[in-house]
This record gives C-alpha cells, structure tokens and sequence, in this order.
C-alpha cells in the first residue's frame, strides 16, 4: 500500500481525495508542519516537517511526500497523477493524449493560479487589506489571477471538465488549485462556468469526506 506523509491541513487533501474518488487505500502517516509546534527540533517532537527521518525522505521539508514501494514523490500534484495512472479507472488518462493534457492543466494550475491565490488567501485572512500597501497587492493579485481564470471560464463553458468529458483526476489538482484562492469570496464572481464547476466538484461525496477529515484535524 502506498503511504502518504503530511496531514489533512495541507496539500495531501487532493490526495486524500483522489484515494477517495478511487476507492484506493492509502496509508496516511501524519507529519506536522514544523511552525504547528512549540520546538520541532525538541527530543519528544513530534515527526515534522524539520525532523531528521523526514527530512531524508524530503529535503526540502514539505508535506505531503507520498512513498509507493521504491518510488518517492514529493509534489503533491505529481503524486495524484502517478497515482491516478497506477489505479487506473475513469480519473486516469485513458491515452497519451489525456495524459498530456492532464500534465498541462497540472502545469498550468501550479504557474499560474495557486501561488497567487494562496497570497491573495492569506493577505485578506490576515487583514492585510485593511491598509493602502495590502489593499494594492490585493488589487495587484486579482489582477494577476484574471488571466488564468478567464482561460478556465472558456474551456469549462466549452468543455464542462478539464479533460476527456468526465471528472478526472485533472479536475481533482484544478479543484483544489483554484480552492487556494478561496479568501476571496468575490474573486470568481463573473465566471459563471468556471465557478459551477469548483461547486459540482466540491458536492462530490469524496470530497466532502475528506473535507470533514480536515475539519476535524487540530488546528
């Protein structure tokens, strides 16, 4: 069985929900972000993101890190579609085209939309906004995420799924991609297809057991 490291409260979540969606086991062995603790370095830490044994298995130190026999894979995204391939099944590509195709949008995602919401999350979260230099990096963020969302907006109106006509694995990585900009409640007002579909994939049974998985995580 392959064993995933990390914790609900991080990007393992697309993972854990891929398992879900696949009817897959997956071993969830939890490591803490080292900021969660009082001192990761302290003999009785818990495994975390510093601690030496995990480390070896990432050095960058970041979750989640999924190990599948020899094989150890570190980003998040790359691990749901090694594992959407291995389980096979509609998620999976089901040829060389879908899988590019999938590999794309993964691509696209990651460059494009994830760091900049994940900004424009934790600015409003931490009321940043609230003052001239925050409300400008807010404002200079949408503007930076309009582009990419206005690409998903056309190929969701068109196509209904990011590959193939059917909820796939590529809508699981876009999904929780496009979640990270979530802080912004207004931030997909305007992209009528583009936000039916974050809220037909979040309906998703699989999706709501994991998220109710990480609720229940300790902060």
């Amino acid at each position: 069985m392959a064993i995933l490291f990390g914790t609900y409260r991080s990007r393992a979540t697309r993972n854990v929900w891929l398992a879900l969606e696949a009817g897959q086991p997956l071993e969830i062995r939890t490591v803490l972000q080292a900021y969660r603790l009082a001192d990761p370095h302290a003999a009785d830490a818990r495994l975390n993101t510093l601690s030496p044994a995990f480390l070896a298995l990432s050095p960058a130190g970041a979750i989640p890190v999924l190990q599948d026999g020899d094989l150890v894979l570190t980003e998040s995204l790359a691990i749901n579609l090694h594992l959407a391939r291995k389980w096979g099944g509609d998620l999976a590509p089901r040829d060389g085209i879908e899988d590019a195709q999938m590999q794309q949008w993964a691509l696209f995602g990651a460059t494009w939309i994830e760091s900049d919401g994940l900004a424009l999350t934790r600015l409003l979260t931490d009321k940043a906004d609230a003052m001239p230099e925050g409300r400008a990096e807010a404002d200079r963020l949408r503007a930076a995420l309009a582009r990419p969302l206005r690409v998903l907006e056309a190929h969701l109106a068109q196509a209904g799924q990011m590959v193939g006509g059917r909820f796939t694995v590529a809508d699981i990585n876009m999904a929780e991609i496009v979640r990270y900009a979530g802080g912004d409640p207004g931030l997909l007002a305007g992209y009528s297809a583009l936000g039916a579909w974050l809220a037909a994939c979040q309906a998703r049974p699989a999706f709501q057991t994991m998220w109710a998985r990480r609720l229940a995580e300790p902060v």
